[in-house]
């Protein structure tokens, strides 16, 4: 019988059953994004190499199924399919085959039977090998452009993160001189000040005392950062006994006017803390600062209570609780995330963070040994808490 002439009858028949089988097949799920002409591509040359294979089992005819079966390859790389999803549409091919072609087995003579089934399983193993190849070789090509592009993209990063800290550490070196300037002429009106004797010269005494306050932490920080973007970029903490309550005091006089703006009340309970530490009060103040800030930014009234005590034998712990608008519960495992920003945040953009407040709070935290948890309702207000150890282990 001439089995070249029946395949290539049903040529377009078995091309529409293999295609709908493919479709079909769930563990081939490079499909679901892709058409019906899409997955038939090169399969018509596949099966006309197969007819032809099928007239002629010369040597020479293997060249027109293997050109099929590259091109094949090829396609299906570029469409995203893996290995084994190749293997099971070739599988399924086969089975449409011989299932179109089994009428006209079953009246053909065994001599013509086996060499038709030995040709179709040779041609179809064939086009497997050759079509694993160029597959195998496209993917291949994929990832070295890949490997190169990614190359690039480094380079690029590597780049702008290098111009990034070029522009951090001119613009924290530009803001030492009026800064300076600053505390110069704070420290000046302190000095005329403090030779007046009255009442309202002590009230303006007190006011120019925490502008040099604030001013010499700030220039504290900005020469912290600048030793940061000199040297490894790794922050090293300057551990020494402190009175927690004189820190926490001193934040309270930064934040106490943006308090005072919104109208809010400001409770402070530090009766139960420890009378020293050991700690890095700088960093210590970063933590508290912007906590107080977001307390501050996301309460529009009521309160922002400070609680100081002794939680433990060896820790002592830190509670900020406002009566802000809260944190959703899907947020508060991503808070502490650089740039993340709450959804119930209701402020203007030029009023909102930048997100990096509490990341900088979570990282100085773990740096410092400590442990910070929040509890939040939206609309009932915020708590955080920070557990620190008494003593600051020394071998850290």
């Amino acid at each position: 019988m001439d089995f070249s002439t029946i395949l290539n009858q049903k040529r377009e028949l078995i091309i529409e059953k293999w295609i709908k089988e493919v479709f079909k097949d769930n563990q081939i799920e490079a499909t679901q994004e892709l058409t019906f002409k899409a997955v038939r591509n090169s399969l018509p040359e596949v099966l006309e190499s197969l007819a032809a294979m099928l007239a002629d089992d010369q040597q020479e005819t293997f060249q027109t199924i293997d050109q099929a079966s590259l091109k094949h390859g090829i396609i299906r790389a570029e469409q995203g399919f893996e290995p084994t999803e190749i293997a099971r549409e070739y599988r399924l091919l086969r089975s449409v085959i011989f299932s179109e072609l089994e009428t006209d087995l079953v009246h053909a003579p065994p001599k013509d039977i086996l060499r038709a089934t030995r040709l179709i399983d040779t041609v179809i193993d064939e086009a497997i090998a050759h079509c694993f190849d160029s597959y195998t070789q496209s993917r291949i090509e994929e990832f070295k452009s890949l490997k190169t592009q990614l190359q690039l993209t480094n380079q690029e990063l590597t780049r702008l993160v290098r111009a990034s800290q070029n522009d951090i550490a001119q613009l924290t070196h530009e803001l030492k001189t009026p800064l300076t300037s600053i505390i110069g002429y704070a420290d000046f009106f302190l000095k005329r000040q403090k030779q007046q004797s009255s009442e309202t010269s002590d009230i303006h005494t007190e006011s120019i005392e925490r502008v040099l306050r604030s001013g010499r932490l700030l220039l504290q920080l900005i020469n912290n950062t600048l030793e940061l973007q000199q040297g490894d970029r790794r922050v090293r903490l300057n551990i020494t006994s402190a009175d927690p309550k004189q820190t926490i005091q001193s934040v309270i006089e930064i934040i106490e006017p943006l308090v005072r703006k919104k109208g809010l009340e400001l409770n402070v309970e530090c009766d139960r803390a420890p009378q020293q530490i050991q700690t890095d009060p700088l960093r210590l103040q970063q933590i508290l600062t912007n906590l107080l800030s977001n307390a501050i930014r996301y309460t529009d009234s009521g309160y922002i209570t400070i609680i100081a005590n002794t939680s433990e034998p060896q820790h002592w712990s830190i509670v900020i609780r406002d009566s802000g608008i809260g944190i959703h519960p899907d947020d508060q495992k991503h808070i502490f995330e650089p740039y993340f920003r709450t959804r119930n945040a209701t402020l203007p953009k030029d009023e909102q963070g930048t997100g990096l407040g509490l990341a900088i709070v979570a990282q100085l935290v773990e740096l410092m040994q400590g442990k910070i948890l929040v509890s939040s309702e939206v609309g009932q207000g915020s708590t955080f808490t920070v557990t620190f150890p008494i003593d600051y282990p020394a071998e850290t």
